[in-house]
């Protein structure tokens, strides 16, 4: 009978009323949350176009995600009666300038090149793109200015 009546004493004790523990986790669950919903970032998205050739009829336009530091979005180069170059942008942005990989399809090829971008809401300038005279392939001029600009649109969401 002793022994039992120890067995159900140390059972009781084992079980406990357990609301401290979920107290403790609705605390800390209310903190993550409102550290998730105080620290969000806003995503903003801009959108561009350049035209150029003798008759504007080459066109280059940029969507670009801006999200804190990082960079996402579209770049697409298509010149008149020639072969487009079609892409994605992945990249980061330091102060108003915009270091980025563009990652494009081309004459059913897949190639890449980093491009660099000088952004404000209202205008993206970029530099230009230079051929390599060791390799054949064009890349972007980095002791050039950011000279090619190109002019805000809306965004088709």
């Amino acid at each position: 009978m002793k022994y039992l009546l120890i067995f159900a004493i140390a059972l009781a004790s084992c079980t406990g009323s357990g609301n401290s523990n979920n107290e403790e986790s609705e605390r800390i669950d209310d903190d993550t949350v409102n550290a998730t919903v105080h620290n969000g970032t806003v995503q903003k998205s801009y959108c561009f176009i350049r035209t150029e050739g003798a008759d504007q009829q080459d066109t280059t336009t940029v969507k670009l995600i801006i999200n804190a530091d990082k960079v996402e979005g579209e770049m697409n180069w298509i010149p008149k009666e020639k072969d487009s170059r079609k892409g994605v942008l992945v990249g980061t942005i330091t102060g108003d300038e915009i270091a980025a990989v563009w990652r494009y399809m081309q004459e059913g090829m897949n190639d890449s090149m980093a491009v660099a971008f000088k952004f404000a809401p209202d205008q993206l300038a970029q530099k230009p793109l230079k051929v390599n005279t060791s390799t054949g392939v064009q890349e972007t001029d980095e002791r050039a200015d950011y000279t090619l600009l190109y002019t805000p649109v809306g965004c088709d969401d």
